[in-house]
């Protein structure tokens, strides 16, 4: 089943869980500055009614991919809305959309105020920063499949992931979404994570 969890108003998520993914993919639908944003679509597994209702009645204007491995389901989403699309400039040479992306990179604002962010680990990756909703989406940077929030591991952890993930400390945020594991932690979270010993990860 697609289970959906509203967030705050006009800000919610769903997750599936493929068999790939036993710990499920979250995506996100946030309304900021006029717009409505899509954050790495995945469609449903079921006939996702509900699901298809909600984003009906709030049709999305922009669809984000925020990693080059989470393209998930973006051309569905684009035929069916026929909205712009944004994300990376690369991607894996066997899951390359159809649909054309503008691309963005750490500083680049998206429609409605959405910020990409650095993170620090070289794969691509913009984490976006949520001003209105003061909250930080993350592709993989940070997962959670147990539950605890934690640091994904990378070669450029310590000389760059974490003083980047470090840096993301000045903006004021109180909530963390991530894609895999439990979706939604608060800022004490993030800070714990900062401390634990990296997640290790392929």
């Amino acid at each position: 089943m697609t289970e959906i969890r509203d967030v705050a108003e006009g800000f919610w998520i769903w997750r599936i869980r493929p068999e790939a993914w036993p710990t499920g993919l979250t995506s996100t639908c946030v309304a900021c500055g006029g717009e409505v944003l899509l954050l790495d679509a995945s469609a449903p597994l079921d006939d996702g009614a509900e699901l298809w209702r909600r984003l009906d009645a709030m049709p999305p204007t922009a669809l984000v991919v925020l990693k080059p491995d989470h393209v998930r389901d973006l051309d569905l989403f684009a035929q069916r809305y026929d909205v712009p699309a944004y994300g990376p400039w690369l991607f894996q040479r066997d899951d390359v959309p159809a649909t054309e992306l503008e691309p963005i990179e750490p500083g680049s604002v998206l429609p409605g105020g959405p910020v990409a962010l650095y993170d620090g680990r070289g794969r691509g990756e913009t984490p976006l920063w949520l001003p209105e909703q003061r909250t930080l989406v993350f592709a993989d940077a940070l997962l959670a499949p147990h539950g605890e929030l934690r640091v994904w591991d990378c070669p450029s952890l310590a000389e760059r992931a974490l003083p980047a993930l470090r840096a993301m400390l000045s903006l004021p945020f109180e909530r963390v979404l991530v894609s895999h594991g439990e979706p939604l932690h608060d800022r004490a979270a993030f800070e714990r994570a900062l401390e634990l010993p990296a997640l290790q990860g392929d």
